[in-house]
C-alpha cells in the first residue's frame, strides 16, 4: 500500500518535470540551434545562381471566392528567394509543390503560386517555373531533377527551405545526383535571450514547435532508412 502512493507521486513529479521541460522556450531554442543548419554566406561572394529551388508547404488555405491565399510562416522560403532574385543572386526561381491534403479541392499549391506571381508581377513570368506534382520532400527532389533532364535546364542550383528542413532536403537532392547549395529561411532559433520569461516561464506555443521538430527528425531518419536521402 505504501508503494502505490509513492509510485503515483513519482509519476506525477516526472510528468510535471517533462511538461515543464517541453514548455521551456530556452531549452527548445537550444535544441533547435543544434538541429537547424547555419545560414550560408552567398551574399558575401560574387557567385550568381541560375536557379533557386523553393520547396513548398507555404499555404494553409485558399479563399476561392476572393482569390486569396492564406500563407503560413514558411512563406519566408519564397520571400528569401524573391530577395535573392531582386538582388541579382539568382536568375530564375523554381517552385516545387503539388497537391497537398488541404488544397486537393482547389488544385496544387504550385498552380496557386503561379497565379499569385503572375498577378503581382513581383517576378517575371518567364523567370518563375513551377513543378506542381510533388507531394513531399522526396518527390520535390525527384521531380526537380527530372525537370533538368526533360527540359534540358542547365546551371548551378541553390535550394531554399526552412532551417529545420534543410538537412532532409539536401540529402534528397544529393540522392538524385544534384549538386546544390542551400539558403536558409524561416529560422526558429534566433539570438539567445537571457530574460526571465524566456528562461523560466512555461510557454504553450513550444508544444507545436516540438511537434514540428520531432516530426522532421523522424522524417529525416525514415528517409535515410528508405534510401530517399544521402
Amino acid at each position: 500500500l505504501t508503494k502505490k502512493p509513492k509510485r503515483r507521486r513519482n509519476l506525477l513529479l516526472t510528468a510535471v518535470l517533462l511538461l515543464y521541460l517541453f514548455s521551456n522556450a530556452f531549452i527548445l531554442d537550444e535544441v533547435m540551434r543544434v538541429w537547424e543548419m547555419p545560414q550560408s554566406k552567398i551574399e558575401n561572394n560574387n557567385k550568381v545562381y541560375d536557379y533557386a529551388v523553393v520547396l513548398g508547404g507555404l499555404t494553409t488555405y485558399y479563399d476561392k471566392k476572393n482569390e486569396q491565399i492564406g500563407f503560413n510562416r514558411s512563406v519566408d522560403r519564397l520571400m528569401q528567394a524573391i530577395k535573392l532574385y531582386k538582388t541579382g543572386k539568382v536568375k530564375k526561381i523554381i517552385f516545387t509543390g503539388g497537391d497537398g491534403s488541404i488544397l486537393k479541392e482547389i488544385g496544387s499549391e504550385g498552380k496557386l503560386l503561379q497565379k499569385y506571381i503572375n498577378k503581382t508581377g513581383i517576378i517575371l513570368s518567364n523567370d518563375f517555373i513551377v513543378e506542381n506534382n510533388s507531394r513531399n520532400t522526396h518527390e520535390n527532389a525527384q521531380f526537380v531533377a527530372k525537370l533538368f533532364i526533360s527540359d534540358s535546364l542547365k546551371g548551378n542550383v541553390i535550394i531554399i527551405t526552412s532551417a529545420f528542413h534543410i538537412r532532409r532536403a539536401l540529402g534528397c537532392f544529393k540522392k538524385e545526383g544534384m549538386a546544390v547549395d542551400y539558403y536558409v529561411a524561416d529560422r526558429y532559433s534566433g539570438k539567445r535571450k537571457y530574460v526571465p520569461d524566456h528562461l523560466l516561464l512555461p510557454q504553450t506555443d513550444t508544444f507545436d514547435e516540438w511537434n514540428m521538430l520531432l516530426h522532421e527528425m523522424t522524417g529525416y531518419v525514415v528517409y535515410k532508412i528508405l534510401g530517399y536521402s544521402e
